[in-house]
């Protein structure tokens, strides 16, 4: 099953690098990589290879980085929460993203001695980092419990008031060419993204997965409710701690660089676990060839959709994911 994923992500992303305003045949493609991988010298024209490997490459490879992160996140959340609607932006992460980008986009300002996309970048890691802490400090109880219903609730409460700030801020200004980098940043993209952002993404999509695997049958435990896990020998406070913030941390490093991405987290862990079951030894790998592939195909087609215009890569998941969601609610309850 996994072996099946992985050839389809491979097979995704060799079309989608051929797939553009220039196309390029997918033998050509894989020629480039290889060049590019020291394989061989294929006898591939200069041009292919500047448009597979330095404009398609770093967002092709970006995308299905981001679409793995997320569905492992998601994965992670809807079982420390217990909750089938968690995804990565519920602790208002996304939200507290949004203000500090809306901050410096809206007026102008430098941050932390960066400017234009660098600054936008930082202060949205920043101000989710924020928000994070805000969340986790009102949802925290006696002896540091973090109690999942409080928790959602919270993250709600600051997504909140952070949506409220960003949009007071862009009404306020009246700054219509603010307002569209706003909405823009707001629904996401992986247009920017080039290698030197890429390569990073990827190594902390792949080390976040690894890294949650190690705790797959913790993750387990989870779904028989905390008095089950502890009598297993589980730390459920602390390893839910850590969980929570590992997750809001990597969310912050991929909002800080593509937006707001709605639905990855959401959608691809129900869908998986249709076909793997719950145990989160194969539902992790799984979510995140899944969300890999989803994102680079929802990206292929934000690019390429509409000719000489790209739509907001949130508008594609949305389009894709709000369809599948009110499926699985169905198909939920009429097993009910």
């Amino acid at each position: 099953m996994l072996s099946v994923a992985a050839v389809a992500l491979v097979l995704s992303m060799a079309v989608a690098l051929g797939i553009g305003s220039v196309s390029v045949p997918v033998l050509d493609v894989l020629a480039v990589v290889g060049r590019r991988l020291r394989l061989g010298d294929f006898g591939v024209p200069l041009v292919d290879d500047q448009i597979v490997w330095q404009l398609r490459m770093p967002r092709v490879l970006g995308a299905a980085a981001v679409g793995a992160a997320l569905a492992v996140c998601g994965a992670v959340l809807q079982s420390l929460t217990r909750n089938d609607l968690a995804d990565p932006y519920l602790l208002g992460i996304s939200g507290g993203a949004g203000a500090g980008a809306v901050t410096v986009i809206v007026l102008g300002v430098t941050f932390a001695g960066f400017a234009g996309s660098a600054a936008v970048a930082t202060a949205a890691f920043v101000g989710a980092l924020g928000a994070l802490g805000l969340v986790l400090g009102l949802a925290a109880g006696r002896g540091g419990a973090l109690a999942p219903t409080r928790t959602v609730l919270a993250g709600v409460a600051i997504g909140q008031i952070c949506a409220a700030y960003t949009s007071f801020l862009v009404i306020v200004t009246g700054d219509r060419d603010s307002a569209r980098r706003v909405l823009d940043w707001t629904l996401g993209s992986v247009a920017g993204l080039r290698w030197g952002t890429t390569i990073p993404l990827t190594v902390l999509a792949v080390l976040a997965t690894v890294l949650v695997l190690g705790v797959s049958r913790q993750l387990d435990a989870f779904a028989f409710g905390e008095l089950s896990a502890r009598s297993l020998g589980i730390e459920v406070t602390r390893l839910r701690w850590v969980l929570l913030v590992g997750t809001a941390l990597v969310t912050a490093v991929l909002v800080a660089f593509v937006g707001a991405i709605g639905f990855v987290g959401l959608v691809i862990p129900h869908m998986v676990r249709l076909v793997t079951g719950p145990g989160h030894l194969f539902l992790l790998p799984m979510s995140a060839l899944c969300g890999a592939i989803l994102l680079v195909w929802s990206d292929t087609i934000a690019r390429t959709a509409v000719a000489g215009q790209e739509i907001p890569l949130g508008v594609v998941t949305g389009v894709l994911g709000a369809p599948v969601f009110a499926f699985l609610l169905r198909r939920q309850g009429s097993e009910t």
